[in-house]
């Protein structure tokens, strides 16, 4: 009976398969290519025709990784006219995010082993070791070159600065440490990363060393600071940019007051302290937020009304500036939005091997965000600021 059993050899049907499938995608990406050669020269190999444009002269090849294996390409040669192909272009783009997505793991203390077996598991083939290396020093010195590059544009009349806190370990114990980032809007009414920083808490003199040297590099022309309410950095922005005004996050402020409302009123006093930013100017924004104020000890909500007396002026600031700009500099959600972005990357990682380690992983996510459409959409249009500029010189 025995003797009727089949026995199956794991290891050689696994090579089969994989031998099979990397032959079936080598031979799919060619035929493609082939096409592509054909709808550019619009006429099929050997064909002659008068719509010919240009015309085979045979092929090269190159090798592209993919999760099946490394296959060979047949990029064809075209004569009178360039060939461009979608798929060169997809395997650029990949091996970007797979350059990417190895500085991480590096950065977030994975193992060389293990990245060597994750590369493996995901794309087919390991990366040597050496290979691993390379891409670190290479990351560590592309980041600190961006990092301290100059800042070109004119001036950069908004800023937008956070602290995003992550944990590291040290001598067997776990601590936060701050990464202290700035956003700017430029001249010309697009967003730029123009610094980021560790910081080992958000005191002074870390928003200090911070806001000095993006002044070295070439910040200027400050209009307004918008960030949350921290002593630290309130001070430094006086010193450094003496010029500027500050901005409080209105939604970091009002949630200052919701800690102390009863869930019960909650909605209620969402509805008053909206009505503050719904008037028209700041006086009468002031006189409202009085009258809100006198509402809520009405309501004994006594620590509430305290809060909002003693803070509301500096969350009211973006009312100085061009109405078709208040929607966005009067939170720091622009920042907000990156920082949740590094928040889940960081969250895979856990705890960082050191905090130089964690501001690498903050920058090369920043340099990602950068490069996409965030960085190339046009995001305000800065002719309002030059017209209240203007006012205010003949004023």
């Amino acid at each position: 009976m025995s003797n009727n059993i089949i026995q199956l050899n794991e290891d050689l049907i696994k090579t089969e398969l994989k031998t099979l499938v990397k032959q079936s995608v080598e031979d799919t990406l060619n035929s493609l290519l082939d096409q592509e050669a054909q709808q550019l020269t619009k006429a099929e190999k050997y064909e002659r025709t008068e719509k010919r444009n240009g015309y085979r002269s045979g092929h090269y090849t190159r090798q592209l990784q993919t999760t099946s294996g490394e296959v060979t390409l047949k990029v064809p040669k075209l004569k009178g006219i360039p060939f461009e192909t979608a798929i060169i272009e997809r395997y650029r783009r990949r091996e970007s995010s797979v350059e990417e997505a190895l500085i991480e793991m590096y950065l977030a203390g994975v193992s060389v082993r293990r990245v060597e077996d994750i590369t493996e598991a995901l794309w087919g083939s390991k990366v040597s070791p050496g290979t691993i290396s390379n891409l670190n020093q290479k990351a560590y010195v592309h980041i600190e070159e961006w990092r301290n590059r100059k800042l070109t544009s004119e001036k950069y009349p908004y800023v937008f600065v956070d602290g995003i806190y992550l944990k590291r370990s040290w001598g067997g114990e776990f601590e936060n440490i701050a990464i202290l980032v700035a956003i700017a809007v430029n001249r010309d009414g697009y967003r730029e990363v123009i610094g980021a920083a560790e910081g080992m808490k958000e005191d002074k003199e870390s928003w200090k060393d911070f806001l000095r040297s993006l002044r070295e590099r070439g910040l200027k022309g400050v209009q307004l600071v918008i960030g949350d309410k921290c002593q630290g950095m309130c001070e430094s922005v006086t010193e450094i940019f003496p010029e500027a005004k500050y901005q409080r996050c209105s939604v970091h402020f009002f949630r200052n007051i919701f800690s102390v409302v009863p869930r019960t009123k909650g909605k209620e006093v969402a509805r008053m302290l909206k009505a503050i930013h719904a008037q028209e100017d700041k006086a009468a924004a002031l006189e409202k937020a009085a009258h809100v104020a006198e509402k809520l000890k009405e309501m004994k909500l006594a620590k509430a009304a305290e809060k909002l007396t003693t803070g509301i002026a500096e969350t009211l600031t973006y009312m100085d500036f061009p109405e078709e700009h208040w929607k966005k500099i009067r939170t720091n959600n622009t920042i907000e939005r990156l920082n949740r972005e590094i928040r889940r990357r960081s969250r895979v990682v856990g705890t960082f091997p050191d905090g130089n380690s964690a501001l690498m992983l903050v920058c090369a996510r920043l340099r990602h965000v950068v490069n996409s459409q965030w960085g190339s959409k046009l995001y305000m249009n800065m002719k309002h600021l030059d017209s209240y500029n203007a006012e205010k010189v003949l004023g």
